[in-house]
Parts: structure tokens; C-alpha cells; sequence
């Protein structure tokens, strides 16, 4: 089972890298949402796959002994769910503003519009040979 889940995070972080290298605002979000999800399945598979008992139950007569769930990665998870959940708005709303500021998502279109250096700006920024 390990192998498996394994095998489906590198997925999704091959999947995660392949939409950020793309030029594309959406693709880029796109591309951080699978690889949190990447995580979030790698923190769970290192805390171990049991079949055992649930965690935290007191040891009784009437409930087997074996092994248990590791409850540190599953609270672990909710907690990286929550922030990334808060991080993909935040990004959702920062995309959705730059596109009605650009008109485009495209990186290098938006970087081709922001504005030179101003006259008495660029007095205050050395040249690389006056500083050599």
C-alpha cells in the first residue's frame, strides 16, 4: 500500500511541477494546489498504514492489543489543509487582481508592463562600472 501512495505523490508533484513551469497564472495556482495535496499525502504515508485499532483508545479487556494509528500525521494534515486552503485564496484573489489590472496572466506579458526606472531614480541605483 506504501508503494502505491508512494508512487501517487510522485504523481502529483510531476503533475504539480509540469502546471508551475507552464506560463500561466491559473496553471501556476493549479500546479501549487496539487503539489500541498502531494504533502499532505507524504506527511500521511511517513506516519505509517496500520490496520490496527484507532488511536488514543484505552487499553481494555474488551479492545484487542496491536498495533495503533499514528495520530501526529492526521493532525498534522488538517492543519496543512487549513493553511493551504487560506493560501489558495489568498492566491485566487491576488490572480483575480492582476488580471483585471493586466488584462493577461501571462508572467512575461505582465513583466514587460511594469514601468523603467525614472531619471532621478536611476541616479540613486550605481552602474556596474562606476562601482568597479
Amino acid at each position: 500500500m506504501e508503494l502505491v501512495l508512494a508512487g501517487l505523490t510522485g504523481g502529483l508533484v510531476a503533475g504539480g511541477v509540469y502546471l508551475m513551469l507552464r506560463r500561466n497564472l491559473v496553471r501556476l495556482l493549479f500546479g501549487l494546489v496539487l503539489i500541498s495535496n502531494a504533502i499532505n499525502l507524504l506527511i500521511f504515508t511517513s506516519g505509517g498504514l496500520t490496520r490496527g485499532r484507532p488511536a488514543l483508545l484505552p487499553v481494555t479487556p474488551d479492545v484487542a492489543q496491536g498495533a495503533m494509528a499514528n495520530p501526529l500525521p492526521q493532525a498534522l494534515i488538517l492543519t496543512a489543509i487549513v493553511i493551504g486552503f487560506g493560501l489558495l485564496t489568498f492566491a485566487l484573489v491576488l490572480v483575480h487582481r492582476t488580471y483585471r489590472e493586466f488584462g493577461t496572466l501571462d508572467p512575461e506579458a505582465i513583466r514587460e508592463t511594469e514601468p523603467e526606472i525614472a531619471p532621478a531614480a536611476a541616479k540613486l541605483v550605481p552602474d556596474a562600472k562606476e562601482t568597479a
